[in-house]
């Protein structure tokens, strides 16, 4: 244990997955970090992937990198949005990290000559990395464990918190259980027997869970409150209700209204009595809810079925939005289904486009076409990371009249590489972990638009890509009018593009929206949010 005696919250889920584990967790740390506790939240993914660096966003989501470069769980993007803090790669284990480090101190011989089992091994490596935060003098540390109570792939995580909560003492650690309470259109009532199960389940884990919290769609009767409070061994003020709401963002109030903080720093013997300042939230929810404008934004990527993939970007313009009371709705547009004849009627009427990152081939000429629609009729749009790619693609065909110029991502015959593979990333094989990843420093042109917009010469932003921009061409990009305007000061690559003589063509090779929370939104969706309103 640290010096400060670090406090261990453990989140669990039963019934079915994707119930809010993560935005739960973001509520309570903020709930807590503004009652003037220092704290963080890590997640204990159960799959066997290393990251979900290799995963298909189909599969898990948007992958989130954190500024040491760790990608990450995309539950991370909601602790950095709610509390305002960055998270590293420690924030986030998953069960291939696990085994990864314990069958390589095998091989070392590190465990001399014993058999190596998941008890103690595997748990006790858990257990290092659930307690590696507390080194940082955090003085509550909240753990969300991946998947649903049950799942085959969970239960070492489950037998870790049981032994946690034994050897860290009495009161200080807890377990915070996540359920469902389905609701019965034909007989009209909440049911609560998955709920018990679900407890059950954990209990003959050897936990107890210390706090209810309820998924519902309905408000919870008395009754059945108390019903949860007697099969679940846990006191009636410490069954909390998780109604469906409008905006996760209105998840911290209203767990607030019930005293959820009050009830944890209670089971933690946490004496505090300072109270929640949720100042900022509450005027950034009123700006959210009551804008006095309207812009319609066409997001142009290939993962559109599964919004999730791009939910950095979709929160990054609610936080810039809400900044200028000005909603933001989002067009979302499939790239591949994008044609030179439909382009007008798909775009029709929106007043920005942005080209969101991605990996592979599939559905790039329709985004290149898109580039070409906004740059001709002056229609605001950013580029993120491929997006920038694009915007470079389509420039180099359209303007400088090399017909075939392409990304060697795409074409690795193109005679016009406009966009290359870096020379270290050449004789790469292995796929994960292996991008420009992570905070890499950007210096900005004077009297440049991003200059402007940032306020600032040197800025710093999160990358994750492996093609970059082909600096053989930069003379000639330059020389009719699409500047490059952010370079990287050590390696010389080109960070970001712009069209001077266009309201807003901005492309950059970085993740701008990484970087967004709800105190501090991102300057560059600011700025792209206002020219969409100018439009």
């Amino acid at each position: 244990m640290s010096k400060k005696n670090t406090k261990y919250i453990f989140v669990t889920g039963g019934v079915t997955s994707s119930l809010g584990k993560g935005i739960v967790s973001a509520s309570l740390g903020l709930l807590l970090k503004s009652r003037g506790f220092n704290v963080t939240i890590q997640k204990l993914d159960p799959y066997i992937n290393i990251d979900p660096g290799t995963l298909n966003p189909y599969e898990h989501g948007e992958c989130y990198v954190t500024e040491d470069g760790a990608e990450t769980d995309l539950d991370l993007g909601h602790y950095e949005r709610y509390l305002d803090a960055p998270t590293s790669q420690n924030n986030n284990v998953t069960t291939g990290k696990i085994y990864q480090t314990v069958i390589e101190k095998e091989r070392k011989g590190d465990f001399l000559g014993k058999t190596v089992q998941v008890i103690p091994h595997i748990t006790n490596e858990i257990k290092r990395r659930i307690k590696m935060l507390s080194k940082q003098n955090y003085d509550i540390i909240i753990t969300e464990i991946g998947g649903t109570v049950g799942d085959i792939e969970s239960l070492p995580y489950i037998e870790t918190v049981r032994q946690l909560k034994w050897e860290l003492g009495e009161k200080n650690s807890m377990v915070i259980h996540l359920t469902l309470l389905p609701y019965l259109a034909s007989s009209g009532e909440l049911k609560t027997k998955p709920s018990q199960h679900s407890v059950r389940q954990l209990m003959e884990s050897g936990i107890m869970a210390d706090v209810l919290v309820c998924r519902t769609e309905h408000n919870i009767p008395k009754d059945q409150r108390a019903k949860l409070a007697q099969f679940c061994n846990v006191s009636l003020d410490n069954v909390i209700e998780c109604k469906d709401l409008e905006t996760i963002y209105e998840v911290p109030m209203y767990l607030q209204k019930q005293n959820f903080d009050d009830v944890v720093l209670k089971e933690l013997d946490l004496k505090n009595d300072k109270e929640a300042d949720l100042k900022d939230w509450k005027t950034f929810l009123k700006k959210f809810k009551n804008p006095k404008r309207t812009v319609e934004i066409a997001l142009v990527g290939k993962y559109i079925s599964l919004q999730d993939s791009y939910i950095s970007i979709a929160e990054a313009f609610k936080h810039a939005g809400a900044s200028l009371e000005t909603e933001v709705k989002v067009r979302w547009v499939y790239s591949g289904d994008i044609t030179a004849e439909n382009i007008k009627e798909t775009l029709g009427g929106v007043d920005g486009i942005l080209i969101a990152p991605g990996f592979g081939d599939r559905g790039i000429e329709g985004k290149v076409l898109t580039a070409q629609y906004a740059r001709e009729n002056k229609v605001p749009m950013l580029g993120i990371c491929l997006g920038m790619q694009i915007m470079t693609i389509e420039f180099a065909r359209n303007v400088l009249g090399h017909s075939k110029a392409n990304s060697m991502e795409f074409d690795t015959s193109t005679p016009d590489p406009v966009i290359s593979i870096m020379e270290e990333q050449k004789n790469v094989v292995d796929k994960g972990g292996t991008m420009r990843l992570g905070a890499w420093k950007c210096s900005l042109k004077n009297g440049s638009k991003l200059y402007d917009i940032y306020g600032a010469k040197n800025i710093s932003e999160r990358h994750r890509h492996r093609y970059e921009f082909n600096s053989d061409y930069l003379q000639e990009f330059e020389k009719n009018g699409f500047l490059a305007t952010g370079i990287n000061p050590e390696t010389g690559l080109v960070e970001a593009l712009e069209l001077p003589d266009h309201p807003f063509y901005v492309g950059v090779q970085y993740h701008p929206e990484y970087k967004s929370t709800v105190a501090t939104p991102h300057p560059l969706f600011r700025a792209f949010v206002k020219a969409c309103e100018k439009k």
